[in-house]
């Protein structure tokens, strides 16, 4: 067996107006722009990267902003909540802040913790969930100050018919369960950022149909050493992942689960500074070698920022 996944790399959903999206997650939430690239499965379309101020693995929130996009529905077999981590202290300044910015926003308690959840500009449901144990980090200097400021993941809530099949293979990736409520059972893994998966049963709920709001992916944490190790348990377990595919910052394999949500095992290296400098990432819009020679027609079609 592979060494256990220590939480989640990166969480990709889909979006909306880019220039908005852009907006709410520098200036609102304080994240880093890491990456300004494309798709490379739709170069017609952005992939914008958010995370601490070198992307770090468990810190990375992207998108494939399509302007115009048709909406989503948030439902079964789909990532339904994405959950990042803040300090216990920063409830109510995240909750002024929030309110200053127009976003609507609704507070809990679960499993002991404070979650405030809210939507992005494109409908995309998210939580902050504060935690006294909350990691240091290393965020942008911008609006945020330091003490307050999103640490990276906390986890992802899934939503699915049935969960068994979805339990072994967090329990073989290294995912344990924790804590249960109700329909909701929470898997820890053994890491500081992006450590949780809960498990929602809901046979009932309307399914998921992809498009702005909604969750693409969500990708873990491997070693490159190691990800052929986890393609071949994917087998094992009866799915059908990819060959590895090189994403120029990570290599990657997906696999959709049997409960219908697209799981990426995505490599810690070589990270964004690759091919930038760090003080300079997401400045200028970077593609991978193969794709340069179309640099000049991928330009003309996107918008501008």
């Amino acid at each position: 067996m592979p060494t256990e996944v220590p939480g989640i790399h990166h969480v990709t959903a889909i979006g909306s107006d880019p220039k908005r999206n852009l907006e709410f997650y520098t200036e609102t939430l304080g994240l880093r722009l890491v990456k300004r690239s494309v798709n490379q499965d739709d170069i017609s379309v952005y992939h914008l990267f958010y995370g601490d101020y070198g992307g770090s693995p468990g810190t990375s929130m992207t998108f494939f902003p399509y302007v115009d996009a048709r909406p989503g529905r948030v439902g079964r077999g789909q990532v339904t909540t994405t959950q990042f981590l803040i300090p216990g202290g920063a409830v109510d300044y995240w909750l002024d802040r929030l309110d200053d910015a127009g976003v609507e926003t609704e507070t809990d308690e679960r499993f002991g913790d404070t979650v405030i959840g809210f939507a992005d500009p494109g409908g995309l449901p998210l939580e902050l969930v504060a935690r006294a144990d909350a990691p240091a980090c290393d965020p942008p200097s911008g609006p945020v100050p330091k003490a307050h400021a999103i640490r990276g993941f906390f986890g992802v809530s899934l939503t699915l018919a049935t969960t068994g099949a979805t339990k072994t293979l967090l329990k073989m990736m290294g995912f344990q369960p924790s804590d249960s409520d109700h329909d909701r059972q929470r898997f820890e893994a053994d890491g500081d950022l992006g450590y949780v998966v809960d498990l929602l049963e809901d046979p009932q709920a309307p399914r998921g149909q992809p498009g702005a709001g909604t969750v693409h992916h969500v990708a873990f944490q491997v070693t490159e050493a190691e990800q052929e190790a986890w393609r071949d348990i994917l087998i094992e377990q009866g799915l059908r992942p990819t060959e590895i595919i090189d994403r120029k910052w990570f290599k990657s394999v997906y696999a959709r689960t049997s409960g219908g949500v697209l799981f990426e095992f995505a490599t810690e290296e070589p990270g964004y500074t690759v091919d930038e400098e760090l003080d300079a990432l997401g400045e200028k819009l970077v593609l991978p070698e193969w794709l340069e020679t179309e640099r000049e027609e991928i330009e003309a079609g996107l918008p501008e920022l």
